[in-house]
C-alpha cells in the first residue's frame, strides 16, 4: 500500500534534488530502487529515487527498469541468480544490467 501523494510529494521533490533532478515531478515516478519483488524495503528513503519515465509516441510510458526488474525476478525464481547478485546489480548498475538481462 502506498503513502498518499502528501507524504511521497515532499519526499520525491527533496530526492530529485539530491539526484540533481529539477524538472517536473511528473516527469518522475517515486519509485523503489530495489523493486519489492526482489526483496527492496518497502518504506526506506534509502530505497526510494526517482525514476525518470520515457514518454512513447503512443502518449504511454516506457520504463526500461521495469523489464529489468521482471527478468531478474524471473533469473532468481528459476535459480539462475541469486536473490544477493540481483539486489546488487538492480541497486548498483542497473543501466548496464538492462542492457545485459533486460
Amino acid at each position: 500500500m502506498r503513502p498518499r501523494v502528501s507524504i511521497t510529494e515532499p519526499e520525491k521533490l527533496a530526492s530529485m534534488r539530491s539526484y540533481g533532478d529539477y524538472g517536473r515531478a511528473s516527469a518522475f515516478e517515486y519509485d523503489h530502487l530495489v523493486p519489492l519483488e526482489l526483496g527492496g524495503a518497502v518504506n526506506d528513503p534509502r530505497n526510494l529515487w526517482p525514476e525518470p519515465d520515457y514518454p512513447l509516441r503512443s502518449g504511454f510510458y516506457l520504463n526500461p527498469k521495469d523489464k529489468l526488474e521482471r527478468a531478474l525476478n524471473r533469473l532468481v525464481c528459476g535459480g539462475s541468480m541469486t536473490l544477493a547478485r540481483a539486489q546488487v546489480i538492480i541497486a548498483t548498475e542497473w543501466v548496464s544490467a538492462y542492457h545485459r538481462y533486460g
